[in-house]
């Protein structure tokens, strides 16, 4: 408390020891009591050895939203860094039961009731609004293109071709350290309906021991190069332990989109192929190609889902 009069300095400094006195008088009181003074705080100071942690929030405080809106603003930044004309969408969580998959009518082979063949398909069964997006063949790795993929979390499906990636095991590792899944393409991609069954088989098993070998894991999930297969090829490949043979509905480029049919707006459960590809194949880069891809796909309402989530 403090009072001051204009032009008394010694009347000042009286009345300030006076007013010191009284209230001196007044926390004796107040501390024999329990009670504080009108006006004041009461000391909530915590005992020696119960003090807060320092940065600690105050209770209450919903720390799961807290979060959600830092890693939303961090989502944004990041956007905003890469060119995107908005941030991504987040997905929904995996589904707590996965849809049934079977081949897509028009997709079969002859003979195949009763085979067990891996289904061949170009969609997964979801009334969700995400779409898959999924890489081939491995030629071009672009560091940038995994920094992009990791700062906007966008998850994908690589199918590999051992010619394609074997000059450098190291970058798709560190993929598959981000939460990539590697799956097979082949050893040599070859157009597999020219081969025999059992040159088909090895061109499928042997990229299954290449996979085992350098990212320990054996997939369950192969896509045919440039989505040609017959007979021979699934039966091969059941026989390597491929459970799924995913194709794709839409491809996407750097500089354009293709289709499958005439219709040019995506649906729920589309999976989408492009390839490891850089100047050398295309006009752009890789993250020319995310660009264009997210563009389209969050301004279409969609959000990118893991694959196998699904499978």
């Amino acid at each position: 408390m403090r009072v001051v009069v204009q032009n008394d300095k010694y009347g000042v400094l009286h009345r300030r020891v006076a007013v010191r006195g009284a209230l001196a008088v007044l926390a004796a009181a107040a501390l024999l009591s329990g009670c504080t003074l009108p006006g004041t705080k009461p000391d909530v100071r915590p005992a020696p050895g119960q003090e807060p942690l320092k940065g600690a929030r105050a209770p209450g405080l919903d720390d799961y939203t807290a979060r959600r809106h830092a890693d939303r603003t961090a989502l944004v930044a990041a956007a905003r860094y890469w060119g995107l004309d908005q941030a991504p969408l987040t997905p929904p969580p995996p589904p707590a039961h996965k849809p049934r998959i079977t081949v897509r009518p028009g997709f079969e082979v002859e003979g195949e009731e009763g085979l067990d063949l891996p289904p061949v398909f170009t969609a997964i069964p979801t009334r969700q609004k995400v779409v898959f997006l999924t890489l081939d063949d491995g030629a071009e790795k672009d560091p940038a293109f995994l920094r992009m993929m990791t700062d906007l979390h966008i998850p994908y499906t690589a199918f590999l071709s051992n010619d394609s990636v074997e000059d450098d095991y190291g970058f798709f590792r560190r993929a598959q350290a981000e939460g990539v899944t590697l799956d097979n393409h082949t050893l040599h991609h070859p157009y597999l309906p020219g081969l025999s069954y059992d040159e088909q088989e090895e061109e499928i098993c042997g990229m299954q021991a290449i996979m085992t070998k350098q990212f320990g894991r054996r997939p369950t999930v192969f896509r045919p190069p440039y989505g040609n297969y017959n007979r021979n090829t699934l039966l091969a490949a059941r026989s390597c332990g491929i459970k799924y043979a995913p194709i794709w509905e839409e491809e996407v480029f750097a500089d354009h989109w293709e289709y499958r049919g005439d219709d040019t707006h995506l649906h729920p459960g589309d999976i989408v192929l492009s390839h490891f590809q850089g100047l050398r194949e295309w006009n752009g880069t890789l993250p020319d190609m995310i660009r264009r891809f997210l563009n389209k796909v969050t301004r279409e309402g969609y959000a990118v889902a893991r694959l196998e989530d699904y499978l």
